[in-house]
């Protein structure tokens, strides 16, 4: 396991414009920077890049973070993965720290909950918007609500057909 130390060196020495710079052509509009974002097609610039609070957010498709944020989601790395590749690009040498089975177990667990739970966040989300059963039901119920298309991709609202186990056999595949 990466040592706090080694987290905290790698947090003082990354800058976000410099990781998201590697993927992303920035120019600076006033603190910010803007550029096209990587995370979905666009004509119009909308990814914002925030050098001092060291934030991204594409107010185009809604994704959003912090620099390790930007590398996992770019790079498709888990937690760790991301801090190695920034480790790397920093110069900064990784301490490792004996953990117990007990504590792998445990981080492995927390890790497989997150992959599942983004699964079924997407799952969901698809169906609500690009089946005819989501969008007749579920998308205009929550329009009746006053809930906005904007806002409801944004929270990632989702919708389940009743009755239906499609969820149980996607994730399955």
């Amino acid at each position: 396991m990466i040592s706090q130390a080694t987290i905290q060196q790698i947090q003082n020495r990354i800058d976000i414009i410099d990781v998201v710079g590697n993927f992303v052509k920035l120019k600076k509009r006033g603190s910010n920077y803007l550029g096209l974002c990587p995370f979905h097609n666009e004509k119009t610039p909308s990814f914002t890049v925030s050098a001092s609070k060291e934030i991204y957010k594409c107010f185009g498709c809604g994704k959003s973070g912090n620099t390790i944020g930007f590398v996992m989601e770019h790079e498709k790395y888990n937690y760790v993965e991301a801090l190695r590749w920034l480790a790397n690009r920093y110069n900064v040498e990784i301490e490792e720290t004996e953990v117990s089975p007990e504590v792998r177990m445990a981080q492995q667990v927390s890790e497989s909950l997150f992959i599942i739970n983004d699964f079924a966040r997407n799952y969901f989300s698809d169906v609500l918007f690009n089946t005819d059963e989501g969008r007749d039901i579920a998308l205009s119920y929550l329009k009746e609500r006053g809930f906005r298309e904007d806002i409801i991709k944004k929270f990632q609202l989702g919708f389940n057909p009743e009755g239906r186990d499609e969820f149980t056999r996607a994730a399955l595949q």
